[in-house]
């Protein structure tokens, strides 16, 4: 396996601060357009979902971050990043998410895998990503 590139480290940190900012809009589309088609996510009990189109995915993180919104949400952060590049088609990124309060206290945190590979544009985008068990 390759390893990390401080530039590639540094596109990947600005990947995630970027899926803040879109978080913070509580739009699933807008969240979806980090994501290629087809996407696929495994859930923390290892339920596989692929979603075919930017569209379906912007339709299921809009579900997410309605729910989220209605459980008291208001933003989120990622910590712990740790990264494996694949040349330069992409990387394995992980992270702890950690859903905010508007008070900033953490509402739920969980570990979550990445396999971000470099589009025909030249950005990153999610392939696949796997929660960790708890």
């Amino acid at each position: 396996m390759t390893p990390t590139t401080p530039d590639l480290r540094t596109e990947v940190q600005h990947f995630f601060d970027d899926f803040v900012a879109a978080f913070s809009s509580f739009s699933g589309p807008r969240i979806a357009e980090r994501y290629g088609a087809p996407y696929v996510a495994v859930d923390a009990r290892g339920a596989w979902r692929c979603f075919h189109t930017g569209g379906e995915t912007g339709d299921y993180f809009q579900q997410v971050v309605t729910q989220y919104h209605g459980q008291g949400c208001r933003s989120c952060r990622f910590l712990d990043l740790e990264m494996l590049a694949l040349g330069p088609s992409g990387a394995l990124a992980t992270v702890t998410w950690e859903l905010l309060r508007e008070d900033t206290r953490v509402l739920s945190a969980w570990r979550e895998s990445y396999t971000l590979v470099r589009g025909e544009d030249g950005c990153l985008a999610v392939a696949a990503s796997v929660d960790h068990a708890a």
